[in-house]
């Protein structure tokens, strides 16, 4: 194993962990440099579990012992190790969650091996806050959507807010970024799939009423946070869903409205 305690924030070692709160800068140079950081030792044990594999690991000399066993099966991995003060220093945040790692971001998974077994898939369009992607993917995972779709402009899954709201779900679940918008809905379209839109359009249907109908094949369209689905988008689907709401509430929260569908339209059988 390779120990390298940290004396400087400025060691070039660890660029990987510089600016960590800077969101703009972050969302685009991790996939730029095929990158992402997993943040915690449940999340980054997550990670590894998934198969990923990491750059280096990053942590208070304190949480040594706990991740000793995920040091002994990385030993050609750096652990750049330091003072709690200097580790803040460096990412611009305290570290209370233990320990975090620069992970290898996966190659892309092509969208026809996405489809090929799926039975419910979720598209995301231009969710931009990564509190709101972490908490689908989650709901998700648990309430068995097969994979997750998002538009170019949706906030990025590997983020590490993202993936540290979903508890790292997102190694879970099998997601795409789509490149076209919304002209690649066609392609779900040819494979089978049934496009839901959950808008509140006056000719949307009621969430039981669209799972009793029992579609085999489901992809669930959920629009940005506040200005709701495009209209380009709506000409592109099939069919709007809405969930009916009481005491005057118009709508949930796209996470919590996403959990709620992913339930009601579960396959049986």
């Amino acid at each position: 194993m390779t120990f390298h305690y940290l004396e400087s924030a400025n060691d070039p070692r660890v660029t990987d962990y510089t600016t960590l709160t800077d969101v703009h800068l972050r969302k685009l140079r991790e996939p730029r440099e095929g990158m992402y950081i997993a943040e915690s030792s449940k999340v980054l044990r997550r990670a590894l579990a998934a198969g990923h594999q990491p750059r280096s690991f990053f942590l208070a000399e304190k949480w040594l012992e706990d991740l000793d066993d995920v040091f002994q099966a990385y030993p050609d991995v750096p652990v750049f190790i330091g003072k709690a003060s200097l580790l803040e220093e460096i990412t611009g945040f305290h570290l209370h969650r233990g320990a975090m790692a620069a992970m290898h971001r996966p190659g892309p998974v092509p969208l026809v091996d996405l489809l090929a077994n799926a039975q419910r898939i979720a598209v995301l369009e231009d969710i931009v806050d990564h509190t709101n992607v972490g908490a689908i993917f989650r709901s998700a995972a648990a309430l068995g959507v097969d994979a997750v779709l998002v538009s170019p402009r949706c906030g990025d899954p590997l983020y590490r807010r993202s993936v540290r709201v979903s508890m790292g779900t997102v190694f879970q679940v099998p997601w795409a970024r789509l490149k076209s918008w919304p002209d690649d809905l066609s392609q779900l379209k040819e494979q089978g799939f049934t496009v839901a839109a959950m808008e509140l359009t006056d000719d949307a249907v009621a969430l039981d009423v669209l799972a009793a109908r029992e579609i085999p094949k489901l992809a669930l369209v959920l629009g940005t946070e506040g200005a709701g689905m495009s209209d380009q988008t709506l000409d592109a689907v099939d069919l709007a869903v809405k969930i009916p709401m009481r005491a005057g509430v118009d709508s949930l929260n796209v996470a919590a409205a996403s959990a709620v569908a992913f339930w009601e339209l579960r396959p049986h059988g």
